[in-house]
């Protein structure tokens, strides 16, 4: 897999209070992917990118919430979220990525 395709798949990292907690307690880390990306494409990219083995990876679907500004209606994007277990011993630093 070529970097451009990788970079297409993993959007970004996703900071939540969550997704601290289980990078801290069950060594899984979140990720902000492509919709149209398949868990093996999210498990090869994270894997060729932070140099890791990865034991699973577990996707959702988040659907975009509707807000409203005064009497306009919106809609945000839907977007797919991803959980990605690594093996025992595999580690990834959250520190270093996104700054």
């Amino acid at each position: 897999m070529n970097q451009e395709r990788i970079f297409q798949i993993i959007r970004a990292p996703h900071i939540s209070e969550k997704a601290a907690l289980m990078g801290e307690g069950s060594n899984q880390h979140v990720f902000k992917v492509s919709t149209d990306a398949r868990k093996s494409e999210i498990k090869e990219a994270v894997e060729q990118l932070f140099d890791v083995k990865v034991a699973k990876v577990r996707t959702v679907n988040v659907k975009g919430k509707t807000k409203r500004q005064g009497a306009r209606f919106g809609k945000r994007s839907d977007w797919k979220k991803a959980y990605v277990s690594l093996e025992p011993g595999q580690e990834i630093d959250m520190s270093a990525v996104g700054g």
